[in-house]
């Protein structure tokens, strides 16, 4: 198994997820009303604040990738995901526009956010067309595969804007437990990789066990993925990750290292719930200094909020790798299932 994971170029992958959809979701961009057509490709990179052509960051490109590669599960050609591929990166999309306002972020892929550029009124009406397209993108294929396939969509964005509501709930919370945590982050990233995971299949002509399958890989896969980017979130590269430094913590998330601190107990985890608690009644970080942020991420760290979300990242993998056990495919497609899967927790940004 290892000779072939190794043979899997994980960069080609992902880049025919992304050759194939690109010009396909530029076309769906393209019917937005001006300014709206604008703003969205400013978010996707594809020109500046100016209005220039740009050759911006568009992502890890990871959701694509997948949606193509499950179209070959059932025998269909990569292309046959492509329409699945581009729905689930509109809703992506439409999440990442509607969290950054929410969240305050005001840098996202090296650059600075649409609402910081373009106002938070074009952040919110970009997200909802991105949001209708997607739909759009799928229905217009009027078939029955388009519809099972526009249903899964449906089911996952509710969860995914459901796991928003709960992500900012908790941020004004004490303590969550890793039980909820793992629910958030489930609804917020799993239900979303598990759709882009069986899109493509379902297009393809996949029965429902298939792409229940595939789905269950996803999610798993999906928990991985943000159990990775919760670590990114305080300990990653800002030159990597094109977020500031310390940046969940400046956000008061109750990510997975957070909590699994707070959940362990001993004089670390104490101390971090103390300046946990009076951060919370601060109204904003203003006055704190980046030592101030490094105390609190050491504490965490020496809690065993940092191990435990390694670990958990590793478990998750192994989980999403087992799902692929009940599902018939080449043998090729299953490798590049699981160099995908590999690339997801090893990644830096």
């Amino acid at each position: 198994m290892a000779a072939r994971e190794t043979a899997v170029d994980v960069t080609a992958l992902l880049e025919r997820g992304r050759t194939l959809a690109t010009p396909v979701l530029r076309a769906a961009v393209d019917r937005l009303a001006p300014p709206m057509d604008t703003v969205a490709a400013y978010h996707f990179g594809w020109i500046d604040a100016h209005g220039n052509p740009a050759a911006g960051d568009g992502g890890k490109a990871v959701r694509p990738a997948l949606a193509v590669l499950s179209a070959e599960v059932p025998g269909a050609a990569p292309e046959t995901g492509v329409p699945g591929a581009v729905a689930v990166e509109l809703v992506h999309n439409f999440s990442l526009l509607h969290d950054d306002l929410m969240d305050g972020d005001e840098q996202r892929r090296h650059r600075e956010t649409v609402w910081k550029v373009h106002g938070p009124a074009q952040a919110i009406l970009v997200g909802d067309g991105l949001f209708a397209l997607a739909g759009e993108v799928l229905l217009e294929l009027g078939t029955v595969e388009a519809g099972r396939a526009a249903r899964r969509l449906a089911t996952a964005t509710r969860a995914l804007i459901d796991g928003q509501a709960q992500d900012i709930s908790y941020e004004h919370r004490d303590r969550v437990s890793v039980e909820e945590c793992l629910e958030m982050e489930g609804n917020k990233t799993g239900a979303l990789l598990a759709c882009a995971s069986s899109i493509g299949a379902v297009l393809g002509g996949a029965d429902d066990r298939t792409a229940d399958a595939l789905e269950r890989y996803g999610y798993h896969l999906g928990l991985a993925f943000q159990a990775v980017d919760d670590l990114l979130g305080i300990w990653g590269d800002p030159e990597a990750t094109g977020k500031q430094t310390w940046s969940d913590l400046r956000q008061r998330k109750k990510s997975l290292p957070v909590v699994a601190a707070l959940a362990a107990g001993g004089p670390a985890s104490e101390r971090l719930a103390e300046l946990l608690a009076a951060d919370a009644k601060a109204p904003d970080f203003a006055d704190f200094s980046e030592e101030e942020f490094a105390v609190r991420a050491a504490l965490i760290e020496e809690a065993g909020g940092r191990g435990w979300t390694a670990e958990e990242a590793r478990r998750q993998h192994t989980i999403a790798l087992e799902a692929l056990d009940a599902v018939g495919m080449p043998e090729r497609v299953r490798d590049r299932f699981t160099a995908l899967a590999d690339f997801v927790v090893v990644r830096k940004r």
